[in-house]
């Protein structure tokens, strides 16, 4: 195939015909690759009581990391918190998604509540715009309304192109790409209520930090730079890691690629077990407990391979810029 950055190609990842055995329906599986009744119920057991100590926990080492730094108050100890942000807007992100899905507490009034307030409008998400236009991306994935297919079209790239969209993360570049819409939702009378809620605890976290460190340059360097900056490193090296180079097609492994699972990764990009991602799209009301339990369904039954597996996220990362120049 010859590669070329046109920004809709696709394709240029999915793996060949050996790494896809036509091996389903089983006694367990779907030809669609969901489990039957039995087993499905559950995988799709929702841990409301867990999830609740685990957004806590997050929260306590959030906190816990700026008291640290402004404890050592020298540029050491800031410049850890700044790249320490980074992973902590994945998590940030990654139980918003949860709670998009409904999958984050049984009680759905909860699950929203937390889902907006504690997780998405603090990582800057709209948390309602981004569940509707996150179903259409589960409903058909590079599909004529896939909201992402930017991000995930026209790969592999040059290891130029590549090295090029990664400085416009990490220089902010792509921050402002996000946070502009979001200042300008505010002149429009239909889109200015989610834009408000989202800048409204922004302002309260800001208003916090001064307070309690009584340094006010603390939020935009600590809690927005790394959100324009690091951040979105992160959750380009995800995603792309998630669909990128993919295509359209009923079976998933098409749609979404698998990759074996360090705990850097988990640290660093795909924390709470969201790595598993071709399982989540084979099943996306799985909550991410249950995520690797299904992955290993899917691979007892043979469905998921090793010729289907990429070894890391280094070796498909660089598979990612093996394009022609």
């Amino acid at each position: 195939m010859v590669s070329t950055t046109a920004p809709n190609r696709t394709g240029g990842m999915v793996p060949g015909p050996e790494a896809l055995p036509q091996v389903l329906p089983t006694d367990r599986l779907l030809a669609s690759g969901k489990a039957v009744p039995e087993v499905r119920a559950e995988l799709r057991h929702v841990a409301s009581v867990r999830n609740a100590f685990t957004v806590a926990a997050l929260w306590l080492m959030i906190v816990a990391l700026w008291a640290a730094a402004v404890w050592v108050h020298n540029p050491l100890g800031y410049a850890a918190l700044f790249v320490l942000m980074g992973p902590m807007f994945a998590r940030l992100a990654i139980l918003g998604h949860e709670a998009a899905h409904r999958l984050l507490f049984r009680n759905r009034t909860a699950n929203d509540f937390v889902g907006r307030w504690l997780l998405d409008f603090p990582a800057f998400v709209p948390f309602d715009v981004y569940r509707r236009v996150h179903f259409a991306h589960h409903k058909d994935e590079f599909g004529p309304h896939e909201p992402d297919i930017p991000l995930y079209s026209g790969y592999p790239v040059a290891s130029s192109s590549w090295r090029r969209k990664l400085v416009r993360d990490a220089v902010g570049i792509s921050g402002w790409k996000n946070l502009k819409p979001l200042l300008k939702a505010m002149t429009s009378k239909t889109s200015r209520p989610f834009a408000a809620r989202i800048l409204g605890v922004q302002l309260v976290l800001w208003a916090g930090i001064w307070i309690l460190t009584g340094h006010w340059w603390l939020y935009p360097l600590c809690w927005l730079g790394p959100w324009m900056t690091v951040w979105r490193v992160l959750n380009r090296l995800r995603a792309i890691a998630e669909h990128g180079g993919m295509e359209r097609s009923d079976d998933r492994r098409r749609t979404t690629h698998a990759i074996r699972q360090s705990w850097s990764a988990r640290f660093w990009i795909v924390p709470y077990r969201t790595g598993w991602h071709l399982a989540h799209h084979v099943d996306m009301g799985v909550p991410w407990r249950n995520l690797p339990r299904y992955h290993r369904e899917l691979e007892a039954s043979g469905w998921v391979t090793p010729a289907l597996e990429h070894a890391s996220y280094r070796a498909f990362w660089k598979a990612c810029a093996s394009g022609a120049s």
